[in-house]
């Protein structure tokens, strides 16, 4: 297994009290390794609940099994599914949850996914009502990503929106890359493919409005360095362009109300 700077791999990592990441071997795509990572929380009566799973195997199956029936697998966007099937065989008895596009993406990749539950269009579903908010991300022409904030942990869980790679941990000659796309983990933020795709920056911009009134300590991210402390900060600083379009709108209109008031 080739080295990705993350590792133990495939155990894990306590977060916050009910909440692990567990980091994955890296999975290439056009030559560059991309980091994997899994995050697995345990809801109030003992179900498990894993977003963006990772490679499986025998020595993690026993870690969840001594924490509780895992219950609910999540494909948090259309480009993280890969290793949906091994899942759901293994744990037969686990809902599929998958975002829109999922089916998809997988059919076009040859590969058929188990029958899935499509998630609400908004509120959290009943299973981890309280416990875990989500929100499908708006804006995008074809990226359609939920986030997740587990409230007891305070820490949003994203995929794809931000991605912060450690260079210093890639190979010499993926390292410009990281650099050139900008999201290397000196600014880790939505890759310009993804970004591109969010043609509706008001609706955007709203989306990340919310996340930041979650107030989140901590930023978990499928790819490279998560953010263990500041995540309001990290919020602020990765999306601040999307962000500053909307404050600046908004503060034009707050000053022509006041005008308008004055008159």
């Amino acid at each position: 297994m080739v080295p990705t700077g993350y590792e133990p791999l495939n155990t894990l990592k306590p977060v916050a009290e009910g909440l692990w990441i567990v980091d994955g071997p890296a999975i290439k795509s056009y030559g560059f390794p991309f980091s994997t990572r899994a995050t697995v929380a345990q809801l109030k009566n003992g179900d498990i609940w894993v977003h963006s799973p990772t490679q499986l195997n025998e020595s993690l199956c026993a870690e969840l099994d001594a924490l509780g029936p895992v219950r609910h697998l999540i494909a948090p966007n259309q480009i993280h599914y890969l290793n949906i099937p091994d899942w759901c065989s293994a744990y037969p008895e686990a809902t599929f949850w998958a975002a829109p596009g999922v089916h998809d993406r997988a059919a076009k990749n040859g590969l058929s996914l188990p029958e899935s539950t499509a998630f609400r269009s908004n509120g959290p579903e009943e299973a981890w009502k309280g416990q875990i908010d989500q929100l499908i991300v708006r804006g995008s022409r074809w990226h359609k990503e939920v986030v997740f904030f587990h409230r007891a942990g305070e820490t949003l869980v994203l995929t794809d929106l931000i991605e912060a790679f450690e260079t210093e941990k890639l190979p010499a000659h993926c390292r410009p890359f990281a650099w050139l796309n900008g999201i290397d983990e000196s600014d880790g933020k939505t890759p310009p493919l993804i970004a591109w795709s969010f043609r509706d920056k008001e609706v955007f911009a709203e989306d990340i409005e919310q996340m930041i009134e979650w107030r989140p300590r901590r930023v978990i991210i499928a790819h490279g360095r998560w953010y263990e402390r500041d995540g309001v900060g990290e919020l602020e600083r990765a999306f601040r362009r999307v962000l500053r379009a909307r404050r600046w709108d908004s503060a034009i209109k707050d000053m022509k109300d006041r005008e308008n008031s004055q008159r």
